[in-house]
């Protein structure tokens, strides 16, 4: 097996890098940050020393005897044979316990093993605590794994990554482990778009389903939760999920039918079930289910997302955007990074193995210059978490009914500025209804009602006002300065979207009437016009202008494109390499598939980029790192052509031998853990 290169990030002052990590432990709340390996050098003819590391995932943390193991392999470097390492430090952080791990070698001499806690102090480093100190080491391996899109390289430089599960016994390690400290898993937090972390839904049971999944293992992962489950009934919503992508729905139905007998107000069971029938085609049936998960738990951002979802699968588009304005959103909250000090070089060597013309960028190389501002300026790139999320909803809605239906049915859902501002100079004299969108999207009883439908009937107390117009005013023309090329020129046509994009008015929000001009001046003095309208939320309202941008710049692009492509003067429409990337990103937020392919093949066609290359091997195989997202593509192929089909096609191939000698290394991992098709 190939392994990966081992970075060299060089510091200023020695142990400066010990030291930040000391300082940031009392800053850590999750999973914590990739393993710190810290090396120091001395030359071989007696200069002075000097401090590099480089950070790991992946690395059997089960014992002191294994990380010093890792060191061990990195003293002799035949890279570089002018200095020799004198001192090892390994760095593992153990989330359950809020400890560091760490072990010191001394070359020559012995291995030291303790640990650190928050304020510095040393500790003995237990048979307990190494236990926990495993599990956390390869739920950081998949958490902080690369899936392709160059972002988790950018945040930490100088990382390796391994594959922290690599045969049947290791397996059994982990998830013996699991299940002994599964019941801890709500110390460890959770994903961002969960409020309160529970047994069920932590970072522990996010590793382990994201484990079973990748790999296939789904035997392993239902025994496992079947004990879990004689333990504590909740884990039912677990074992659910792992039988559904085992295929075996009529267990999974079974068990999801007792248990919620048992726990009729399980919200992660009722979202398990509504999923289900949402997969089937019956989304009555999910409705039902989804509106009791919001009961159960309102305070949480899944339940009103996946009602939100249902409603715009029913095309209930107006119960929809009530829904999703009343999501509660949550600040994203980034994995743990390492904050080091500035270093005096940084080395990132490249294995001769991985060195392929078809994606040597040493002489193409990104230049933000040849970026448009325009294109850099487009916030929704930027989302994560809820916010992401609710995005997501906004646009498949928006891609489903077009942009202006989409502005009329907010108008008849919420209470726009302007006439907000008309109505509140003149006298205002009936009581609003005391419902909300909270209580509306929850007790609509109609699934046929539909917001597109101007005669639709009240929906239950929510009589769709369509007097309000399309939520847009004045329509609003492209500056022509965005349609300009990289080169500084301008674009053969003047492009305006009067007609065909309009720029969306802002809404009346919660805060506005709250504040103190805005107040009636009786209680009984409310606004006649808006009895049955809701306050839009600040953050939906934002979203609304983001969105608009977004579908701005990709107006402009599809207009330029077909107006290069229809004039014969006019040479081929071109981009550089990372605007193709940020058009193929735009399209496919706004569910344009067909475009987003179209921009990721022009930028490979200039340039090469994992993130535009998206599910192609060679990506992550060239770098030697352990992927998740790659180890499920391959498995997945073998499952539907077999093994011996997948060999032959990649042996046939032109491509180095030591290229297809690491292609060959996860098919050989799939037979080892007898996946389907691995044996024919």
């Amino acid at each position: 097996m190939v392994q990966p290169a081992v970075p060299e990030i060089v510091e200023e002052d020695i142990e400066s890098a010990v030291e930040s990590r000391n300082d940031a432990l009392q800053t850590i709340r999750e999973l914590g940050p990739p393993d710190l390996v810290h090396l120091i050098k001395q030359a071989k003819s007696g200069g002075r020393q000097s401090g590099v590391y480089h950070h790991v995932t992946g690395v059997d943390a089960s014992s002191s005897a294994s990380l010093a193991a890792y060191i061990n392999t990195l003293v002799y470097s035949p890279a570089d044979k002018t200095h020799k390492v004198s001192f090892g430090l390994y760095c593992c952080y153990n989330a359950f316990s809020h400890l560091d791990m760490r072990v010191e070698v001394k070359i020559p001499g012995g291995v030291e093993s303790y640990c650190i806690d928050e304020r510095g102090d040393k500790r003995v480093a237990s048979e307990g605590l190494w236990l926990e100190t495993f599990l956390c080491a390869v739920l950081r391996a998949y958490s902080y794994a690369d899936d392709g899109s160059g972002d988790s390289i950018k945040k930490i430089i100088g990382v390796r990554r391994f594959d922290p599960i690599t045969s049947t016994e290791v397996e059994h390690k982990f998830l013996d482990a699991a299940e002994r400290l599964f019941f801890k898993g709500p110390q460890l937090g959770s994903d961002p778009e969960i409020q309160v972390p529970n047994t069920v839904s932590n970072h522990l049971t996010t590793g382990l389903l994201n484990y079973i999944h990748t790999t296939g293992r789904y035997t392993s992962g239902i025994n496992l939760f079947q004990k879990l489950r004689t333990r504590d009934t909740e884990v039912s919503s677990l074992l659910a999920r792992v039988l559904i992508s085992a295929d075996e729905e009529v267990q999974a139905v079974k068990l999801l039918h007792d248990s919620i007998s048992e726990l009729p107000m399980d919200y992660s069971l009722l979202d398990c079930q509504s999923t289900f029938c949402q997969s089937k085609g019956r989304l009555d049936w999910a409705l039902d289910c989804a509106k009791r998960g919001v009961t159960a738990a309102p305070s949480e951002f899944g339940t009103w997302a996946k009602l939100a979802e249902i409603y715009v699968g029913l095309e209930q588009w107006d119960l929809a955007l009530l829904t999703l304005n009343s999501c509660p959103m949550f600040t994203y909250q980034d994995k743990d990074a390492p904050r080091m000090p500035e270093p005096a070089r940084i080395l990132l060597p490249v294995l001769p193995e991985s060195m392929l013309d078809e994606i040597d960028d040493s002489q193409n190389s990104y230049d933000s210059d040849l970026v448009h501002p325009s294109l850099r300026k487009l916030h929704a790139a930027g989302y994560k978490g809820t916010f992401l999320k609710a995005y997501s909803l906004l646009t498949e809605i928006t891609a489903r009914i077009s942009w202006d239906q989409l502005l009329k049915i907010r108008s008849q859902v919420f209470v726009m500025e302007e006439e907000y501002r008309s109505e509140k100079t003149g006298n205002s004299h009936q009581a609003a209804s005391s419902r909300n969108a909270s209580t509306i999207a929850l007790h609509s009883s109609s699934p046929k009602v539909n917001g597109v439908n101007p005669d639709a009937p009240a929906i239950d107390g929510l009589d769709v006002d369509h007097q309000g117009g399309n939520g847009s005013q004045k329509p609003a023309s492209i500056d022509t300065e965005a349609t300009k090329q990289t080169n500084g020129t301008v674009s053969s046509a003047t492009l305006t979207v009067e007609d065909s994009l309009e720029k969306p008015d802002h809404t009346i929000t919660s805060e506005e009437v709250k504040a103190g001009n805005e107040e009636p001046s009786s209680p009984k003095s409310q606004l006649t016009q808006f009895h049955n309208k809701r306050l839009c939320e600040r953050w939906l309202d934002n979203l609304f202008m983001v969105l608009y941008e977004d579908l701005r710049i990709y107006t402009i692009w599809r207009t330029d494109m077909a107006r290069a492509k229809s004039e014969e003067s006019t040479g081929e429409y071109r981009k550089s390499a990372e605007e193709w990337e940020i058009l193929g990103e735009l399209a496919e937020r706004l569910h344009h598939f067909p475009e987003a392919v179209e921009a990721y093949q022009a930028c490979l066609r200039v340039h090469f980029s994992p993130k535009a290359m998206s599910g192609v091997l060679r990506a992550y195989e060239m770098n030697g790192k352990f992927s998740p997202s790659l180890l499920r593509t391959i498995r997945k192929l073998i499952e539907s052509e077999g093994a011996v089909k997948v060999r032959s096609i990649v042996q046939a191939t032109s491509l180095p031998q030591p290229v297809l000698d690491l292609t060959h290394r996860y098919v050989e991992l799939c037979a080892s853990f007898r996946s389907n098709g691995s044996d024919g």
